[in-house]
């Protein structure tokens, strides 16, 4: 696939909740994840289960989840990113509206990183 093809499915999938299914489908297996700080786990994450894992971990820390905005991608050479903004409650927090820019590196048709700007 192209960087615009994975862009385009990553953000379909993503649309539709299916999150987990852009991991199995779309990631290398050696993908690494980058957070913009620490607040959501590690800074750095390796690899396609272990970037699974973090996302499980970042779901059993949701209280409420009501709704998702995301971009259609902007694609560059091999990159793509996304604006994801979401409304949500974390557990023992205020509801609030998250917002992120989503970077993404393609190689040989998979994304090979991830970093969450916020």
């Amino acid at each position: 696939m192209t960087t615009k093809e994975v862009a385009d499915r990553l953000v379909a999938l993503c649309r539709q909740g299916k999150i987990e299914d852009t991991q199995k489908e779309l990631f290398a297996d050696d993908a690494v994840s980058i957070e913009a700080n620490d607040m959501m786990g590690p800074r750095e994450t390796n690899g396609k289960d272990a970037i699974k894992k973090k996302g499980e971990v970042f779901n059993s820390m949701l209280e409420n989840f009501y709704g998702a905005t995301i971009s259609n991608p902007v694609v560059a050479g091999n990159y793509f990113s996304i604006a994801w903004d979401m409304d949500a409650q974390m557990k023992g927090q205020e509801r609030m509206m998250m917002s992120e820019i989503c970077v993404y590196k393609v190689k040989d048709g998979k994304i090979i990183s991830e970093q969450f700007i916020y």
